[in-house]
């Protein structure tokens, strides 16, 4: 996983070149007009291991080819999961995007999970597949490229940043957790997960009263990422239920620190 991930960002640099290049090719404002790529949430699909999986991305309405654009790839909770390429837009980002698309100037990735299956292995690569497939139609930012999810989706942003903190400028990881929603993670892998998230700015939310998810499981990450030395910072919402998605995405202030952030630059090596 970790080597298809560095070719999506490699080719999402090499696809911003590219679009730079054959901007303005339309000979009239009419042809220009036609030419323009639809906007709005968008229903695609794509194969992958010999399986079709439907996904959706979300295009602002101001998008022009003529500038790189921040992406944000979403993972939804449990109760999205299925093959129908659009329930995972009803709840979350997309809801937020829907009351107020202004707070999203970026293209929004929405994979969707098979049933019974979590964001994890094949999920994850089918996740990554999606943010590759839509970099070839639009024109992504490498360096502002966003990960967050929330309950089984916070668990998979948790766990696929730790595995490519390379790839992204930020994290917002909501109501998750690491290993199992109701046991405490192991002592070892936490810290293993919690090292590499160090090297990622975080925002990360969960509610104190959260029926589903006790808000243990991201307190125990939040703390192994403050030991690690991380740069994390924590909202834990008082009263908050499980739903706390609703306060984190209708909060312009985190949709600000989110676009402001951009991805490191990669270390220099001797020769």
């Amino acid at each position: 996983m970790y080597f298809l991930m560095s070719a999506v960002v490699a080719m999402l640099s090499l696809s911003s070149g590219q679009t730079e290049e054959t901007a303005g090719s339309a000979d009239s404002p009419a042809e220009a007009e036609r030419a323009k790529p639809a906007t709005g949430f968008l229903y695609k699909t794509i194969k992958v291991a010999g399986e079709t999986y439907a996904y959706c991305v979300y295009v602002p309405p101001e998008y022009t080819d003529q500038r790189a654009w921040p992406v944000i790839l979403f993972l939804h909770g449990s109760g999205e999961r299925g093959s129908d390429g659009f329930l995972q837009t009803d709840i979350g980002i997309g809801r937020a995007i829907r009351r107020n698309h202004k707070l999203c100037p970026a293209i929004v990735v929405m994979p969707q999970c098979r049933a019974g299956k979590h964001w994890e292995g094949e999920m994850l690569e089918l996740a990554l597949r999606c943010v590759e497939a839509a970099s070839q139609e639009y024109h992504f930012d490498p360096d502002r490229v966003y990960l967050t999810g929330l309950s089984m989706g916070g668990a998979g942003a948790w766990l696929l940043g730790s595995r490519m903190p390379e790839a992204f400028a930020a994290v917002v990881p909501i109501c998750g957790f690491y290993g199992q929603p109701n046991v405490p993670a192991a002592p070892e892998p936490l810290a293993d997960l919690a090292g590499q998230l160090a090297k990622l700015p975080i925002w990360c939310f969960h509610g104190d009263a959260d029926p589903a998810v006790p808000v243990d499981r991201s307190r125990e990450v939040v703390a192994a990422v403050q030991a690690a030395g991380g740069s994390i910072r924590y909202d834990e919402i008082p009263a908050g239920q499980h739903n706390v998605w609703d306060h984190a995405y209708g909060n312009a202030a985190v949709w600000h620190w989110l676009l402001a952030q951009k991805r490191a630059a990669p270390a220099e090596t001797d020769p």
